[in-house]
């Protein structure tokens, strides 16, 4: 398969699930992105346009654990984004995978954000 229509597939993913998930300020949407060295979590309220909670793998305080995007730094991300998130009084979220299977990473980010405290 030819990279070009790989990434053409992915993007037809990726809007469809955001066709059928959105948030709202009772329950916003918590997206998260893997990049190759990175991983990127925002809590979005797509109605006010505003994100309401995010953390990164790239913040201050988590440069020096140098958190990777494999299954140990998707349950240390996803366990702080659901404190930070509980700070800004967000208790429940809709999980927006971001066109990718909910296996592996994601599937141990949603674990480790509900042991947090998030309802999903």
């Amino acid at each position: 398969m030819k990279l070009k229509h790989s990434k053409e597939l992915a993007l037809r993913r990726r809007l469809r699930i955001r066709g059928k998930v959105a948030g709202v300020a009772d329950r916003p949407r918590l997206s998260v992105r893997f990049s190759q060295l990175h991983i990127h979590a925002q809590v979005i309220d797509d109605r006010a346009g505003r994100t309401v909670a995010a953390t990164s793998s790239q913040a201050k305080d988590l440069r020096d654990q140098k958190i990777k995007p494999n299954l140990a730094g998707a349950k240390v991300m996803g366990e702080r984004l659901a404190a930070i998130a509980q700070k800004a009084g967000v208790a429940a979220v809709v999980f927006d995978r971001g066109g990718r299977r909910y296996h592996g990473c994601v599937k141990a980010f949603a674990d480790a954000a509900r042991a947090g405290g998030l309802k999903f």
